[in-house]
Parts: C-alpha cells; sequence; structure tokens
C-alpha cells in the first residue's frame, strides 16, 4: 500500500504531523506501507511558495497582521477547487505515476483542490483522501478549508475539533477522534524519558532543583527572548533559562551576550538539536508561541505551559488558546512582563504548578497514533 501525504512549511506543526505519521506507519505496518511527503504547495507553484514565505514572515515580524491574511485566504479560497489550482500539472503526474492508494491532508489549504485532482488521475484506483487535522477547537481560528464533506474520512485530534466538522457538514460516520499525531519518543516510558533528561541536564550544566524556563522558537524563528530574559533578570529568585535560537545563529549571540551581561541568570543557548523531548522533560515550564504543535506536545508530557502572546495572537492560535482557557492547562501572556508574572507565581505558589500539570492531564485526548494509522489502512 502507498500513502501520499500532503503538508506545507507554513509554521511548525504541519511537517511535525506529517513526519509523525511517516514514522507511525512504518512502525505499526513496516515495508507494507511505503510512505512519500509532499510539500503540496511549496511544489506546485510559485506564488504558493511565496505565500508560504509571506505567512512564516508575518508569523516572525508582526503576528497580530496574520489576521488580514487568515481572512484573505479564507476568501480567496486558492484551493478549493483543482480546476483553479495553478501549476497543477506537477501534482497529477506525481500522482498518475506513483498512484497512491492513500492521500492524507494534514493542511487546510490541501483538502479540497488536491483531491480533487487526485481523484481525476486516478479514476480506476478509487483511492481514499482523508484529512488530519491536528486544531484543538473550532471558531474563529479554525479554517472552513479543513473540512472537505466529499472526503473519504477526517481525523480530529480532539473531540471539540470532530464537533466542528460535524457542525459544517462532515459525515459523522467518516469522522474519527483518534488523538495528538506526535513522533513517538512522546509516548515512550517516563522513566527512560527521565534519564535522558537527567544527561541532558549534566550536559549543559544544570540543576534540576532549580525552577527551569524554556523558551522556544518555531520553525519561522519567531522569538522574544531579548524581551523576556530582560524581564527574568529582575526576578529575586533563583533560575535558570535555556533558550532555543532554532537555525537562528545571530539570536544565539544576542542570548550569549545577554547572558554575559547578566552573570547572575543562568542561561544555555541552544541552536536546532534532536533532543527537544529531553529538554522538556527537564523543563518546570515552557514558555512558546500557541502554536498547535509545541502546545500538543505540551499536553502530551504535562510540561507547565505560557503562551507567548506578544505581537499579537494570530487566528489560527486563537483557537490554541481557547482550547487551554477552556480546559485550563496553560497561561497566556502578551507582555513580557506578563510572562514573568506567571513565572514568579508558578515559583512562589507550587501548587500552582501542580494544578497546571493535573489539567494538563485531563486536557490530553484518548487516541493514539497506532489507532490512527490503523484507521486511515483500514478506511473503506
Amino acid at each position: 500500500m502507498r500513502w501520499l501525504i500532503l503538508t506545507s512549511s507554513t509554521g511548525t506543526g504541519h511537517n511535525m504531523r506529517a513526519d509523525s505519521l511517516r514514522q507511525w506507519a512504518d512502525r505499526v505496518f513496516g515495508s507494507s506501507v511505503e510512505v512519500r511527503i509532499h510539500h503540496v504547495l511549496e511544489n506546485t507553484h510559485s506564488l504558493y511558495n511565496l505565500g508560504v514565505g509571506l505567512y512564516n514572515t508575518i508569523q516572525r515580524w508582526s503576528p497580530r497582521l496574520h489576521h488580514l491574511y487568515f481572512n484573505y485566504l479564507e476568501l480567496a479560497a486558492l484551493h478549493r477547487k483543482g480546476a483553479k489550482i495553478l501549476g497543477s500539472n506537477s501534482f497529477v503526474d506525481l500522482v498518475t505515476d506513483w498512484a497512491p492508494d492513500r492521500i492524507i491532508s494534514v493542511h487546510p489549504h490541501t483538502n479540497h483542490g488536491f483531491f480533487d485532482l487526485a481523484r481525476r488521475a486516478l479514476p480506476k484506483r478509487r483511492t481514499r483522501c482523508i484529512t488530519y487535522c491536528g486544531e484543538l477547537s473550532g471558531g474563529y481560528g479554525l479554517s472552513r478549508h479543513w473540512v472537505n464533506p466529499r472526503a473519504d474520512g477526517f481525523i480530529g485530534a480532539t473531540e471539540e475539533i470532530c464537533a466542528a466538522s460535524r457542525a459544517v457538514g462532515m459525515p459523522a460516520d467518516r469522522i474519527f477522534n483518534g488523538g495528538f499525531m506526535l513522533r513517538a519518543s512522546f509516548y515512550g516510558a517516563p522513566g527512560r524519558l527521565d534519564r535522558e533528561a537527567e544527561v541532558m541536564a549534566r550536559e549543559l550544566e544544570l540543576d534540576r532543583n532549580v525552577f527551569t524556563v524554556l523558551l522556544s522558537t518555531g520553525l519561522a524563528g519567531a522569538n522574544n527572548h531579548i524581551e523576556i530574559l530582560s524581564e527574568l533578570a529582575k526576578l529575586p529568585h533563583p533560575i535558570q533559562v535555556v533558550a532555543l535560537c532554532g537555525r537562528r545563529h545571530r539570536t544565539r549571540e544576542k542570548v550569549e551576550a545577554f547572558a554575559r551581561r547578566n552573570p547572575r541568570l543562568i542561561i544555555r543557548a541552544l541552536e536546532h538539536t534532536d533532543r527537544i523531548l529531553a529538554l522538556k522533560r527537564l523543563t518546570s515550564v515552557l514558555v512558546a508561541r500557541p502554536g498547535t504543535g509545541a502546545t500538543s506536545e505540551a499536553i502530551q508530557l504535562g510540561v507547565p505551559l505560557i503562551h507567548n502572546g506578544i505581537g499579537g495572537i494570530m487566528p489560527q492560535e486563537m483557537i490554541t488558546v481557547k482550547y487551554c482557557r477552556i480546559h485550563g492547562c496553560a497561561y497566556s501572556g502578551e507582555t513580557a512582563a506578563e510572562i514573568v508574572r506567571h513565572i514568579r507565581r508558578m515559583i512562589e505558589e507550587p501548587a500552582v504548578l501542580e494544578r497546571l500539570r493535573n489539567n494538563l492531564a485531563a486536557a490530553r485526548p484518548a487516541g493514539r497514533p497506532e489507532q490512527i494509522v490503523h484507521w486511515i489502512h483500514d478506511c473503506p
């Protein structure tokens, strides 16, 4: 059986879920399922590639401007009909040559027109077209393009998102509440994760008994590290900070220069690392943009979370904040000072952290990736 996963590099979550799906398919079915990941927007037409770049630029520099971009894309519906997709021949050629049995979209703009193109290219194969939606709740910020009632299946990460898909016409018998699609390492035994965290702490010369803040950054490099560090330096409490800098050398240089000017604050600046799981395991609190990927990982691991809303909250992030507010499993701050006030309260009131951890466990969906890949495999 052949699976073609459609994704795009807008933010980090879509690609993370695509790669996780590939890993789980291999883990469960081995060589009996062959998987390809296709960055469909970037590889179909230069205009779509430009749009992906614009998305990430807005995310880095002015998240609140995404309200304009998001609503334009909702109305423009650039990929709603296969006949209107620019440069569609390259996608049609891929589908025709490889003839997948399953096409799984993990991106809101690849659920309609690209499904139509695939079905027309393979009229006799009866390829199943399925959507996996990793968003956490409905409402403003959930793209209407996520749901295609003509698709063969819709897999939602939460009951809330499944309910939202039913409300806009997805047949109930084609909806599966599958839970998060995260890498296999996020479902490892707690003891092993703790041992990896201990090793990481020793390597970074961090004290596991000291309150540790992890400042995250996404694929697009969006961060407010210096603003937050400036506020953290004012705290009277001893703390440790790990600042993730992605692949941006300049960001790391700025953080390290700040650390030299503020030696009382223990700071470790890291560029890209594959050991993010160990880092999150040793973290007291994670500060991250309200992206679906980072939030889902925090919920799965039970890591206390503060959403970084500096510069505004994007529509796509608003539904993540909404889910966490309903479940009481994260705080949110629109300024560095507000974020650090939450951190100070966590340090001074341990019960706050304990309550967050309990709420994170309660907010965790019951489904597992193995169930998702079996459902895709067996989709009638």
